[in-house]
């Protein structure tokens, strides 16, 4: 079952992903002001396509007044690992990616998950961090697609309703 959930103020909502908002998703991965410079390899050919919505729990996080997606991320069950976490540069510090990680949470514990992994983005980790997550290592790079040692974390769920 999908929980859809708001933020304090109830300007967002959270609802599962849908094909249309397909090229939404690719234009906020490669449009993510966090990739540019020597990160932009990671993203510049990158795609959200209908076959992964699929395939894996993918939700935004929209304006409720407008629809607009400011967010967004994609849970993998098996093994359990947030794939992806976007925010809109203009969206960031608005808590946005606050209220992806709690919706994350609540459907990961609605699996029955207790622990999700994180291979994070480097200057993410601060992020990840300030939401609960633990570092438990580093992911070393793999060439050509990624240069550069990234942070390990990992959410570790309270099951049993608790947090």
């Amino acid at each position: 079952m999908t929980r859809s959930i708001t933020d304090a103020g109830g300007s967002l909502v959270v609802r599962r992903a849908v094909a249309r908002d397909t090229k939404r998703l690719t234009r906020l991965v490669r449009g993510a002001r966090a990739y540019e410079g020597p990160y932009a390899s990671m993203v510049a050919g990158y795609r959200v396509g209908p076959d992964y919505i699929e395939a894996h729990r993918v939700f935004v996080a929209a304006d409720r007044q407008d629809g607009q997606v400011l967010g967004f991320y994609a849970l993998v069950l098996a093994p359990p690992e947030l794939d992806l976490l976007f925010v809109a540069d203009r969206a960031q510090g608005r808590g946005v990616g606050r209220l992806l990680v709690a919706h994350m949470e609540s459907e990961a514990r609605a699996a029955g998950i207790d622990r999700v992994r994180v291979v994070s983005h480097p200057p993410a980790e601060g992020f990840y961090r300030s939401v609960g997550a633990v570092r438990v290592g580093t992911a070393s790079a793999t060439p050509p697609a990624v240069v550069w040692d990234r942070p390990e974390l990992e959410f570790r769920i309270a099951l049993g309703g608790g947090h």
